[in-house]
């Protein structure tokens, strides 16, 4: 019943996105801007969207183990498969590495896919793994083939975080074994400076991931790039046009201080500012339609193959919109991205804890999830992991 329902809602949402180009037109006053009423008809998408979403809601009572208290429900789980990686991006760890949990902390293949089912009985529909670099795992392929065996539960969506890296010789397997959808990580288009932002080679590598990515018919390949001043913000434009021919959705990630990889604020480069650069040169940039939970705010070239979003977690959070819950590597349970506050999934599991008693303290960990993160001042003081040992 509740994977009817779901699929019930996302056929009307489909239905609306395939709708939206030709929305009756609103009648104009004389002399209004076409902005203003491009803007009242995305206003209306959005709320049948919300309007069905909401019906289907009354219809199947969410899970309360995975609502907190401000009624955001959490249909997306982020695992950390490893804390390894084999690049060293400068905005992910200091240079000589981190200290890395001993290998008999790291959660085990089986107890992923017990906390997996766990939580996807719960109403998880969407699983991501992350790393460090997922595919360093030696399993990788024997543990994707084991989620998508909870497709029947109710999971409708593999996803993988990837550098692209290793990824190339197993990405046929992964997608046969049910992984539908694929970030790469790539934050420059120059060779050379892909080598000094990574601090390794693999460029070639990760364009041809690129390509067999969407030969494997990944609809669409989503290209993830932390955007730092004086680094690599003035090619900004070079990415935008990456999408002329290609299907992939270029996403500029606001850059954001975590441990050990030397956040200053004037590095920060916010959306708006890109969106200007980008509109210089091409006029016709415009807003698409975002869908209630999403993270990247949604733009596109007219007659391009793809499009370009922004995550814009440090000018113009979606705290209000969050249902994405993280575990790590070695087995605790954040709640934020930004909170320091965790809770050991592992060890409950290893001293024999029932299903039952670690739902409990899983919707005790929920409940207190906070309304948003902190804001720039007191994110930048706030001790918390490097970005590598959260798996993002």
């Amino acid at each position: 019943m509740q994977q009817t329902h779901a699929l019930g809602a996302m056929s009307a949402i489909n239905a609306i996105h395939r709708r939206h180009y030709s929305l009756p037109a609103l009648a104009p006053e004389e002399d209004v801007n076409p902005a203003v009423l491009q803007q009242q008809q995305q206003h209306i998408i959005k709320s049948r969207v919300q309007s069905r979403i909401a019906a289907i809601d009354q219809e199947r009572p969410f899970s309360k183990v995975l609502t907190d208290n401000f009624s955001r429900q959490h249909t997306y789980l982020r695992i950390s498969l490893t804390e390894k990686c084999n690049l060293r991006c400068t905005y992910c760890m200091p240079a000589e590495g981190v200290d890395l949990s001993p290998r008999d902390e790291i959660l085990t293949t089986p107890e992923i896919i017990r906390l997996a089912r766990l939580f996807v009985k719960e109403g998880v529909t969407k699983i991501r793994l992350t790393g460090g670099e997922p595919t360093v795992r030696k399993d990788i392929n024997d543990l994707v083939a084991q989620l998508g065996e909870l497709q029947p539960l109710g999971l409708k969506t593999i996803a993988m975080t990837s550098n692209g890296i290793a990824l190339k010789r197993k990405l046929p397997t992964l997608v046969a074994s049910g992984m539908n959808l694929l970030n790469l990580s790539l934050d420059t288009l120059d060779r050379f400076k892909f080598e000094l932002m990574t601090r390794r080679k693999g460029f070639e590598r990760v364009m041809e991931t690129i390509d067999d990515a969407l030969a494997l018919g990944m609809d669409p390949v989503k290209v993830n790039c932390v955007v730092m001043r004086g680094t690599n913000d003035k090619e900004v434009l070079d990415f935008v046009k990456f999408t002329q021919n290609k299907k992939v959705d270029i996403r500029f990630i606001e850059y954001i201080p975590f441990g050990g990889n030397k956040w200053k604020e004037n590095k920060l480069v916010p959306y708006q500012e890109l969106i200007e650069n980008i509109q210089a040169v091409h006029p016709t940039f415009k807003k698409l339609v975002d869908d209630p939970n999403d993270t990247s705010k949604a733009y596109h070239v007219p007659g391009f193959a793809g499009q370009v979003g922004f995550i814009t977690s440090m000018s113009d959070h979606f705290c209000g919109t969050c249902n994405r819950l993280r575990i790590t590597a070695d087995g605790n349970l954040k709640v934020c991205l930004f909170g320091n506050t965790e809770v050991s999934l592992r060890d409950m599991m290893r001293q024999g804890k029932t299903d039952e008693e670690l739902r409990e303290v899983i919707e005790m960990a929920v409940k207190n999830k906070k309304k948003q993160h902190a804001g720039v001042s007191n994110l930048v003081n706030m001790k918390n992991r490097p970005m590598i040992l959260i798996g993002g």
